[in-house]
């Protein structure tokens, strides 16, 4: 019997997402395992010959930085102290829920109640919580009002593929493009080939760069090494309305940068944030208060113009438009 295209194209393609689904889930089940066993060799290694002992934080960042020339990103010095904690709360590493990503694993360490992470395992599992419905339901204090957990629909295979921590554990990269709009993505590109081309001594060091701490994780648009100046420059696109929030975290990746990111030699990171609303371009550059001085005597004489910036996403802003208009969409 002969079947059609179509009926041959939806057998194929869900084929190939089962065949994706159980890869990564496997990923996910090894890189679990993998760093409750890194979790405890850490705390073996701290308590030998003591009862209790704290690993030194000095000896932690040494293995950090060693393991991450070896392997690449997933081993910084946050990450180790979460697997560390990983074992801890989870000594027994049969009873770990393979439905949960790592990321969920992270949220819960940070609990102390060994019955409100129970509920808020259960729950996840019941309920399909990817790890930002947890979050909300940890923050919401949802075991505390024990009430009736809202149902999100169930998490699918492009929930898993977006997960960070398995493109790292794989060594892999995410398609940085997957989450960002056409108009972000075509202001950010514009940028970085501007300040390769046309900048003062800047060099390349990442884009949508992850940055994790102990209670959240962040992505970085655009991040740069001038060498000249001796110092990095975050770069944070806001394609709507700019608020006092935008205005503060980019503050606050400029102080997470100096204290994660920045070494021995290196001037304080310099921020830049880049708002492209339809009315009003805004550029704003942030600084340390208390390196205003060394901003103005000598960072501007080797950064962009606010100006010069505002030109570049008007310009993109103005495609963007046209290029719509030639191509509208309907619905």
């Amino acid at each position: 019997m002969e079947i059609s295209e179509d009926v041959l194209f939806q057998s194929i393609k869900e084929m190939v997402i089962q065949s994706r689904e159980k890869v990564f889930r496997m990923a996910n089940s090894t890189l679990l395992f993998t760093y409750w066993q890194i979790g405890k060799l850490i705390v073996e290694e701290e308590q030998k010959g003591k009862e209790r002992a704290a690993y030194g934080k000095y000896t932690l960042k040494n293995l950090s930085k060693k393991l991450t020339l070896e392997f690449g990103k997933g081993f910084d010095y946050t990450n180790l102290s979460n697997m560390r904690k990983f074992f801890i709360a989870f000594p027994i590493v049969d009873a770990l829920r393979q439905q949960l990503s790592w990321t969920h694993y992270r949220l819960l360490i940070k609990l102390s109640d060994s019955e409100k992470i129970d509920y808020y395992i259960n729950e996840s599992i019941q309920n399909n919580w990817n790890s930002r419905d947890l979050k909300r339901q940890i923050n919401s204090l949802a075991y505390e009002r024990v009430i009736e957990p809202q149902k999100s629909p169930a998490e699918t295979i492009q929930n898993v593929l977006k997960d960070p921590y398995i493109f790292e554990f794989l060594g892999l990269k995410p398609d940085e493009k997957i989450s960002e709009k056409d108009l972000e993505t075509a202001i950010i590109d514009h940028i970085q080939k501007f300040l390769l081309e046309f900048g003062k001594g800047f060099a390349f060091v990442a884009r949508q760069q992850h940055i994790v701490t102990d209670t959240s994780d962040f992505y970085i648009d655009l991040v740069f090494y001038n060498y000249i100046l001796k110092c990095f420059v975050i770069i944070d696109l806001k394609t709507g309305e700019l608020s006092h929030q935008d205005i503060g975290q980019i503050d606050m990746y400029v102080r997470m940068y100096d204290d994660l990111k920045r070494g021995e030699g290196d001037n304080p990171t310099i921020g830049i944030l880049l708002c492209s609303e339809k009315d009003e371009t805004i550029v704003k550059y942030s600084v340390l208060n208390d390196k205003n001085n060394l901003f103005a005597s000598k960072y501007l004489l080797y950064l962009p113009k606010e100006e010069e910036l505002k030109q570049l996403i008007d310009q993109d802003r103005i495609r963007f438009e046209l290029d719509q208009d030639d191509h509208p969409t309907f619905n």
